[in-house]
Order: structure tokens, then C-alpha cells, then sequence
């Protein structure tokens, strides 16, 4: 399954990212966890130090790469350069996994406090002026529409905060999206202007309380957000330790902060997979962005790099 953090910037979305990656990992299910949020904090928040987080390997500096990689023998895509962020995998196309091994993988995947590992990037001085920061998430998008995972494998990506997640496509790439929701007014905000963005797109949302104290701050989350409520993570010794560098054992985890650990990944096993779906939105955000911009820059119609006859799915996949 994929499933992003969202949420307030300063609400926790990293932090209970990081929470759910080493929950997941601690399982020893195939999981994958990306960090696609402008600030880059995700390898901290798994363990590692501020030295070792600044020399991983950045997805957004081997764009070129990557889709050299997934174009494959597909005789839609010319070249790499003909790639937007958004070209979906048709016949010829190659695939990714979430635990396989592929060139990807093996060259910008680490292993940070137990869990799998790629960072998109920090914006850097070089792009001021000249980029957007959703250029670099391009490759996370081109990944997760290459992506066929399977049941009880897991990728986790932290997001950028609040409504700049719309930007791109990647929002719906996701069977389930945790929202990540402090009991405050500003933080309620972001939820109903997130989930406003996303209702038309058919985008799966789950609210996750954070620095929940006591009974009145579920009251209120309740009232605010209703049956969107999945459930909360209060307040935790273990994440004040962790945030001051002390990383502990996952299972040392308060029970009832597991416990909604374990609920929320219930919740995302439960979640059908909606396979023709997926590949209706990514030809739509691909014809989007080809037609806005796309087709000008390669001078070609690269909405012809849409397959009408590929889904991706297994049994689809098996038959090319």
C-alpha cells in the first residue's frame, strides 16, 4: 500500500511518519519510506545524524536517471528528456517494487534506524530563482506511478506541509492519506482546506490527532473533523527523547501511542486497491501538465505517451 503525511507545517506529520516507518519496519514487512517534504527532516527523525542525513543520496539531483530507468523499451517516450514527472508506465515500461532491487534503488536507497530510505532533496541555492521545489518531487511522482506494490508491502512518504501538496499530481497517489491534526483552530484549517482540494479526486483521507493531552482535545478533534477521526498520538516521552536525539527501541513506544499505530495501519490494509482508478488520474494530471507546458517545451504531443490499453496492475502487467 502507499500512504502519504500531511498536515500543518509544525503539527508532527514527520515525526508520526517516522513513528509508522519503524512501527511497519518492525514487522520486517518490504517497505520503502520517501522523504518528498521541503525541509528534509525524515532522516532525523528515524535516527539518523545531521551529518549522515546531509550525505544520503538525493532522488532530485538523478532525475534524469530515473526516468532513463522506467522509460525503458516503452515506444511511447522517445527519450528521457521527453518525460514529464507526470508520464505514466505503458507497455515496455519499467517497473518498480517496493523491496526489490533495481539500479534506483541500489544507487539512492539507504538504510536509516531500520528502515529503507530515500530523500528527494533540500532545495538548494542553486535552484533560488531558477526552480520549484516540486521539480525535485517529480521523481518521487514518476516512482510511485512505476510502482506495483503488493499486499503487505508498504511505501510511507512524508509530504510537504499543508495545501502545497497540491502542486502536483502526487497527491493522489496514495491509497490512504494520513492527515496529521493538533487540536487547534490553525491545524482544523489546514484539514478542511486539504480535504476540500482532495474530495473531488476521490483521495482517501484519515485524520491522526497529535499532542492530544486529554479528553477535551479528542472532544474537540470529534467535532471538528467527525468520523474522519482515525484516531490519536498523545503526548510522549518516547517522541521528546527522539527529538532530542535520544532515539529509543520502537517497542519502548507508549502502549496507547501503539496502539494507534496499530490502528492506522489496519486502516490502510483495509483499503481496496482501485487499480483503474490510479491510472485514470495519472493520465489525467499527465495530460494536464503536457498541455499546459509540456508539449510546448518538448515541441511534440506528449499526451501520446498515455497507453489506453495498460493499468497498471498485476494482471495487466503479467500480460505484457
Amino acid at each position: 500500500m502507499k500512504t502519504a503525511f500531511v498536515g500543518k507545517g509544525g503539527s508532527g506529520k514527520t515525526t508520526l511518519a517516522a513513528l509508522f516507518a519503524r512501527h511497519l519496519a518492525q514487522q520486517h514487512v518490504p517497505l520503502l519510506a520517501i522523504d518528498a517534504d521541503i525541509n528534509q527532516h525524515l532522516a532525523v527523525a528515524l535516527g539518523a545524524g545531521q551529518d549522515e542525513a546531509a550525505l544520503l543520496p538525493a532522488l532530485g539531483d538523478h532525475l534524469d536517471e530515473i526516468k532513463e530507468h522506467l522509460r525503458g523499451d516503452n515506444p511511447r517516450i522517445a527519450s528521457a528528456a521527453a518525460m514529464l514527472k507526470t508520464t505514466p508506465p505503458g507497455a515496455g515500461s519499467r517497473l518498480v517494487g517496493v523491496g526489490d532491487g533495481n539500479p534506483i534503488y541500489d544507487r539512492l536507497v539507504r538504510p536509516v534506524g531500520g528502515v529503507r530510505l530515500a530523500v528527494t532533496g533540500p532545495f538548494a541555492v542553486d535552484d533560488l530563482g531558477v526552480a520549484c521545489y516540486h521539480s525535485k518531487v517529480g521523481a518521487v511522482e514518476l516512482l510511485l506511478n512505476h510502482m506495483l506494490d503488493g499486499p503487505g508491502e508498504y511505501a510511507v512518504v512524508d509530504m510537504t506541509a499543508g495545501a502545497d501538496s497540491f502542486a502536483s499530481g502526487l497527491f493522489t497517489r496514495f491509497d490512504l492519506t494520513f492527515l496529521v491534526c493538533e487540536p487547534t483552530v490553525r491545524s482544523v484549517g489546514v484539514y478542511r482546506q486539504y480535504t476540500g482540494y482532495a474530495r473531488d479526486h476521490g483521495v482517501r483521507v484519515a485524520v491522526v490527532g497529535n499532542k492530544v493531552d486529554d479528553a477535551d482535545d479528542v472532544a474537540f478533534l470529534r467535532d471538528e473533523v467527525g468520523d474522519d477521526l482515525l484516531g490519536w498520538i498523545g503526548r510522549s516521552a518516547f517522541v521528546k527523547a527522539a527529538e532530542r536525539g535520544r532515539h529509543l527501541p520502537i517497542g519502548d513506544l507508549e502502549a496507547g501511542n501503539a496502539e494507534a499505530l496499530r490502528t492506522m495501519r489496519a486502516a490502510l490494509d483495509g483499503c481496496g486497491k482501485d487499480w483503474p482508478r490510479y491510472a485514470a488520474q495519472a493520465a489525467e494530471f499527465h495530460t494536464r501538465n503536457a498541455t499546459a507546458w509540456g508539449n510546448a517545451r518538448a515541441g511534440a504531443d506528449l499526451t501520446a505517451q498515455i497507453d489506453p490499453d495498460f493499468v497498471l496492475q498485476p494482471a495487466t502487467v503479467a500480460a505484457h
